[in-house]
């Protein structure tokens, strides 16, 4: 089914990072373009191989695959689910009153040259039991932080904005590395009917880079209404906007609702694998509407506040925090 709304171009990172004057232009319009319409791209050239995603993809399943006491070791109260394990049944989209099927593992930033941010962050958690299950989601979290901030200089072109005017905010800013495991469904008829592995929902953050699902189910909602399933081609990664970044264009970039669907019946029993980079800011990131976002005919949407403040109204509204 094609559908006429929707602009979910294959971009080639490489083609902003080490391309002509002429095809960062194209990329930074493109990728813009993209945002303004659909919310979602598809990235090439993102700095990953398929033998670390394949890497990756095997130590999330041996941390998914510990026993369920095992991995309580590793919920750490107080947190928020920002780091260490989550468990089933604890997340739900804004508004909806069934928990998303799923648990999830979550990696943040490690500062190494700032002493007061580095207080004010938790911890990282190691699994004792996988060495290389800690190693190679921080590999990860490094590259695809790096491809996230090329892709906000190309943003940031696209917004005319000096090319750099999001680098002091996200250098060791709040990004999250999160590994979900969609579980399997043993008895599909006894779940909560409105229950699904993620419900229809934004993302809160600047932007998302998520590495390609090992199973279908990514959908997202176009403007005429219909849910249009996302395909990643091979290692490419599907990035989109959060709602950080729409507040701070005043709606000109959009971040578009999203969900994973659950399988067919006769596939429910079977788990499915995704790993999101959630890059954030620091906390102090003023979102308020950027100037020439704001115009007679696009009036301020959203009242001021800063990137930490509206991370924590986000986190209570979907469970993780009291």
């Amino acid at each position: 089914m094609s559908d006429t709304t929707i602009n979910i171009p294959r971009l080639d990172l490489l083609k902003f990072t080490e391309g002509t004057a002429e095809q960062r232009k194209q990329f930074s319009n493109d990728i813009g373009k993209a945002f303004t319409d659909t919310g979602f791209v598809t990235i090439a050239n993102h700095g990953m191989n398929k033998e670390l995603i394949d890497g990756l993809y095997e130590v999330v399943k041996q941390f998914f695959d510990l026993p369920e006491a095992a991995k309580r070791t590793y919920e750490i109260p107080g947190l928020a689910g920002q780091r260490g394990y989550t468990s089933k049944g604890k997340e739900k989209a804004k508004d909806a009153k069934t928990p998303d099927l799923k648990e999830f593992w979550q990696r943040g930033q490690t500062i190494i040259d700032d002493e007061a941010l580095r207080a004010s962050y938790p911890e990282n958690i190691e699994v004792q039991e996988l060495p290389r299950f800690n190693a190679l989601t921080e590999e990860v979290y490094r590259r695809l932080e790096t491809a996230g901030r090329a892709l906000l200089r190309a943003i940031a072109n696209f917004l005319e904005l000096e090319e750099n005017y999001f680098e002091d905010k996200v250098i060791n800013g709040n990004s999250i590395l999160r590994a979900i495991h969609y579980f399997p469904i043993e008895n599909p008829d006894e779940i909560a009917p409105d229950a699904v592995r993620a419900g229809a929902h934004e993302d809160i953050n600047l932007i998302t880079l998520l590495i390609g699902a090992s199973a279908d189910g990514l959908e997202v909602l176009t403007r005429n209404g219909t849910w249009y399933p996302v395909k990643a081609f091979g290692e490419d990664i599907v990035v989109n906007v959060g709602d950080m970044l729409q507040r701070l264009t005043n709606n000109k970039l959009k971040s578009t609702t999203h969900r994973v669907i659950n399988p067919p019946k006769e596939l429910m029993r079977t788990s499915r694998y995704s790993v999101p980079f959630f890059l954030h800011p620091k906390a102090e990131m003023n979102l308020a509407a950027l100037e020439n976002c704001v115009d007679a005919t696009n009036p301020k949407i959203y009242q001021d506040c800063t990137a930490g403040e509206y991370l924590e109204e986000r986190l209570r509204e979907i469970g993780l925090k009291m």
